[in-house]
Order: structure tokens, then C-alpha cells, then sequence
């Protein structure tokens, strides 16, 4: 199949910083309805809990966020067919499952703060939050075993298995300093790559996508969900507390390799290897700026650039024979929205 001019010329303009432009809004337009189709079925599964946990499951479930996940799932269903009921089910059941899963993490942090109120373990405990954490993965799990589908019901509970080893498995690497890049990126794919690559594979599926065209969908999702985890990590020390949402240095804090940091090893003499250890080793947020200083000593910010750069060219080409509708157009517009907002870091 040849490449459409439109799409193809799109993928040559998106590279890092030369994005469409697009704002948020406008990359997800042409499934805005949908996605009020699953914030209205969500508010509905509150109703499935027990009246006096009705309101931790209302907490977690009023997430405030972009609904990126369920996002993937329409754009991706949409770029090979039409969208139905299945598609809003699956939506849901995905945003659910990465909505368990800030649950916990919060816990595993301690966390105060979520988006700019208190987290749910902060508002009531980490003994309610846990459980609650749990029954939000045991219904998303409910909702996937009532679609007519055996194989996507078996692709959603394999994907939360994956995500939460992932979670397991970066707490285990916490303080690991000398943590290869391999590694690193390993658990990025399983805690986050994953379940956008599912929202992009499964909404495929539900559209009869070929296997060819499921596969294809699955690397961009997981390409972008990657490259989004980096851009995560990195804005812990580049960022701002607005676009963070929290105080930056947290992952310094948990003891949390990231790319910077790696990049920053990679590059530096043994004396700043010495100092940099050692400040992590005893963290002192009041170090933060010498520590901002020597990373950028060695352009770590510029070293993590660049793996966000190829991972969400991967995405791009991922896609550079699907059909030129809409939907798929705004698949690759989202690498372009992700460039943006990381060429703004460090700013």
C-alpha cells in the first residue's frame, strides 16, 4: 500500500520541536464525544460498589486527567472502522486499570498530592486506599469478562499482570546506580508502554484490524507510552511544580534511576560520579540546583531528548501505511504534542 501524501508528509514534519502545533483539544477533536461516552459510563460503575465505598471509587474514578489511554483506543478503532459500544467498554476498562494503578503508586510513594488535590491513601488512609486500589482492578477485570470477546478479556488481565511486575520491579531497582539503559527502559515498557500499547492493539481489534495492522498498532503504543514515561522522568528535573503537578525532585527522593541520571553516569568523569552518588545516596532537596547543575554539565537533558526522539519516531512509522482518516492523522499528531511539551523542559 503506498503511503498517503497527507500522512506521509505529516510524518516527515513531526520530528522533535516541529510538531503540528497542535494543542490537546484539537489532537483528540475527532473523538471528543467518545470520550464524554466514557467519563458517562466510568461515573456509571460507581453505582456497581457497595454504597459505602461508592465515594472512594467516585475519588479515584474523578481522575481530572486527559484520558489519554482511552484516547488511544478510539483513535486507534477509528483510524481501520467505525466505534461502538465494545470500544467505550474497553476505554473504560483500560482508563480503570491505569486509575488503579496512580492508586497504589501514591501509596508506594506517599504521595500527598494527585493532580493538584489529595491523594485518596492522603484523604483516607493507605488501608482504604489499597483495598480500594484493588477493587478498581478487580472490576475492570468484571467489565473486560463481560465483552463478547475471549482473546481481548485474556489480552487485558495478561497487560495488568504486566504492569504491575513492572511496578514491582522498578521498586526493586530503586538506588541501583549503576542500572543499564536496557533495564531501564525494560520496566518503562512494562509500567506504562503496556497499557498504551493494549488501548492501541485492542481498539484495532474491535475495528477487525488485520494482524498486520494490530502489531503496527501495538509499536506505536508502545513506542509513545515509553517515550511519555521518559518524558515523565525527565520532567521531575526539568520541569516546573505547575506542568509537574508536584515538587520536582521526587524521584531523586524514592531513589528512582532515570534517564538523566543515567545519562549523566554514562558521560561524567569518577570525581562528579563520586559527588552525584553521594548526594542521592543522602538526598537534601536543598541540593537540587548543584545537582540540576552538574547534570547539565554533560547536556543529560539533551542525552534524554534525544531517546524521547527516536522512540516517538518509532511511533510515527509505526503507522506510515495506515489510511489517511482523521483518526490515524491524529495518531501521529500525538509524538508532535509529546515533542512540544518535552523541547519545552529545562526552558
Amino acid at each position: 500500500m503506498a503511503i498517503p501524501a497527507s500522512v506521509s508528509a505529516l510524518v516527515a514534519s513531526a520530528s522533535l520541536g516541529k510538531g503540528a502545533g497542535a494543542s490537546w483539544d484539537e489532537v483528540v477533536a475527532p473523538v471528543k464525544t467518545f470520550l464524554g461516552q466514557v467519563t458517562g459510563l466510568l461515573n456509571e460503575q460507581v453505582r456497581e460498589f457497595e454504597p459505602e465505598i461508592a465515594e472512594y471509587a467516585r475519588y479515584a474514578l474523578d481522575s481530572q486527567g486527559k484520558r489519554l489511554r482511552p484516547a488511544l483506543v478510539a483513535l486507534a478503532g477509528g483510524a481501520l472502522g467505525r466505534l461502538g459500544p465494545s470500544h467505550v467498554s474497553l476505554a473504560a476498562i483500560v482508563e480503570m486499570i491505569h486509575l488503579a494503578t496512580l492508586v497504589h503508586d501514591d501509596i508506594m510513594d506517599g504521595a500527598s498530592m494527585r493532580r493538584g488535590r489529595p491523594s485518596l491513601a492522603a484523604r483516607w488512609g493507605s488501608d482504604v486506599a489499597v483495598l480500594v486500589g484493588d477493587c478498581l482492578f478487580a472490576h475492570a477485570l468484571k467489565l473486560a469478562a463481560m465483552l463478547d470477546s475471549v482473546e481481548v478479556c485474556r489480552a487485558v488481565a495478561l497487560s495488568t499482570h504486566v504492569v504491575c511486575a513492572g511496578e514491582i520491579l522498578q521498586g526493586h531497582r530503586r538506588r541501583r546506580w549503576n542500572l543499564t539503559r536496557a533495564d531501564y527502559f525494560k520496566v518503562l515498557e512494562m509500567k506504562t508502554g503496556e497499557l498504551f500499547a493494549l488501548a492501541c492493539e485492542l481498539g484495532g481489534r474491535l475495528s477487525s484490524a488485520t494482524a498486520l495492522q494490530r502489531q503496527a498498532l501495538r509499536r506505536y503504543g508502545l513506542a509513545l507510552g515509553t517515550a511519555y514515561q521518559v518524558y515523565d522522568d525527565v520532567l521531575d528535573l526539568y520541569g516546573t511544580e505547575d506542568m509537574a503537578g508536584k515538587s520536582l525532585g521526587t524521584d531523586l527522593a524514592k531513589g528512582r534511576v532515570t534517564l538523566p541520571v543515567l545519562a549523566f553516569l554514562e558521560r561524567a568523569s569518577e570525581e562528579e560520579r563520586g559527588r552525584l552518588l553521594g548526594w542521592l545516596e543522602n538526598w537534601d532537596g536543598s541540593r537540587f540546583g548543584e545537582f540540576r547543575a552538574l547534570l547539565d554539565a554533560h547536556d543529560a537533558l539533551g542525552a534524554s531528548r534525544e531517546a524521547i526522539d527516536v522512540l516517538l519516531n518509532t511511533a510515527r512509522e509505526s503507522l506510515s501505511e495506515f489510511p489517511d482518516v482523521a483518526e490515524s492523522r491524529a495518531l501521529l499528531a500525538l509524538p508532535g504534542f509529546l515533542a512540544q511539551q518535552t523541547a519545552a523542559l529545562g526552558s
